[in-house]
């Protein structure tokens, strides 16, 4: 990795302490660059026009995408966000009143929401697999709770939005291939940050948003779709003409590959500056990014303990976003504090990790999500501020 390089390439990072890559992430120039490029054209020739020029860049994004999850470019499809590919992925799955979701204590918010909204509609019930005592999943309850339950989808987040925790997504995957579940991680916050093998996963479906630690623009995201899925041919609730043919008055054709979980109507600028965010991080490679953004996170979390600060991450692996408070769990004037020292961070409330905070007896905390345009430099000025 060349810091110096990927700094002059990250115009954002030259003005200020930015450690919020977990919310929205700076994006390296050319991802804009590539955006604004597209924008013109529009401009000048029209969407349709400009759209049949670029089908070559256009198919790229698959290509890039899949080299990132080593994957098959068939697998993938454009989505507007992390929640849009979680929403189509969950409405491809035919849920009847009985049937059982199993997830954990840190799933994402959006995703507990929509596990409820499913219990409610639809008489699903949902069950939470414990956690041990160093907060790590109890995959011996996991598995007792299957051979109770037979659940009709077990999905977990691999890096809650909350905590640094990096939940064990490949052992739910060896449980989940044992009893043939269909199996849905969230990637949000992952992707970016540490490399990801679908296959190692054992994943059915994985959801992934641009403009956290892969550094794209807002509004977009994609899905993994696995093999077995699209043999099922299992195809979200809402289909348009991205995602089957219309060969019949009352007939259709699902498309084969991934692509049948899009719409047609896609931001084709905002589809390309993804692919050059995923693109810089394959270029960078993943295993510096992650070993490089273990080692901002450690000296973020020593020297915040240091400072008698409460740190509010638990697990065995820990990634790239760093929570805590005063010991009493409350965060007092440190918001205002680091506002007006030009600091970019985000505040996590208990009611984004109800289960969790409830847990760790907290309201609320302040969370760091250093990345690999930030140095070591800039920890040392960031921790100088709670002097």
């Amino acid at each position: 990795m060349d810091i110096n390089l990927i700094r002059r390439d990250t115009p954002g990072c030259s003005d200020k302490l930015f450690f919020n890559s977990a919310g929205g992430s700076l994006m390296p120039e050319t991802v804009v660059k590539t955006m604004t490029d597209y924008l013109k054209q529009e401009e000048e020739y029209g969407a349709y026009g400009v759209a049949d020029k670029n089908v070559h860049r256009i198919n790229e994004f698959y290509e890039e995408t899949a080299k990132f999850l080593l994957c098959k470019p068939y697998n993938i499809a454009f989505t507007t966000s992390s929640t849009d590919a979680y929403a189509k992925a969950l409405s491809s799955i035919s849920f009847k009143s009985g049937d059982c979701i199993i997830t954990t204590n840190d799933d994402y918010i959006s995703n507990q929401i929509a596990f409820l909204s499913l219990q409610k509609r639809m008489g699903v019930k949902v069950i939470r697999v414990k956690n041990l005592p160093d907060h790590e999943l109890d995959l011996a309850d996991l598995e007792s709770l299957i051979k109770t339950h037979h659940p009709k989808l077990i999905a977990v987040t691999h890096i809650p939005t909350n905590s640094g925790l990096i939940q064990n997504v490949e052992g739910v995957g060896e449980l989940c291939k044992k009893y043939d579940i269909l199996y849905l991680v969230d990637a949000c916050q992952s992707a970016g940050q540490l490399p990801l093998d679908v296959e190692k996963i054992g994943c059915d479906f994985l959801t992934v948003t641009g403009r956290k630690f892969i550094r794209g623009p807002r509004g977009t995201g994609f899905l993994y779709v696995s093999d077995k899925v699209l043999n099922r041919d299992m195809a979200p609730l809402f289909l348009d003409t991205s995602g089957a043919s219309w060969i019949g008055f009352n007939e259709y054709k699902i498309n084969k590959t991934a692509e049948r979980f899009e719409h047609w109507e896609t931001s084709i600028a905002s589809l390309l500056g993804f692919t050059e965010a995923i693109r810089y991080a394959n270029q960078v490679g993943l295993h510096h990014i992650e070993n490089y953004n273990r080692s901002l996170a450690e000296k973020l979390r020593e020297n915040l303990q240091h400072k008698g600060f409460q740190v509010l991450d638990q697990g065995n692996k820990l990634g790239s976003i760093v929570t805590f408070s005063y010991q009493d769990g409350t965060i007092g004037n440190l918001r205002e504090m680091l506002k007006e020292k030009n600091v970019y961070f985000s505040v996590s409330a208990k009611h984004a990790a109800l289960i969790d905070f409830t847990h760790k007896n907290v309201e609320s905390v302040i969370r760091f999500s250093p990345h690999y345009f930030n140095t070591h430099e800039e920890i040392d000025q960031l921790i100088q501020l709670f002097s």
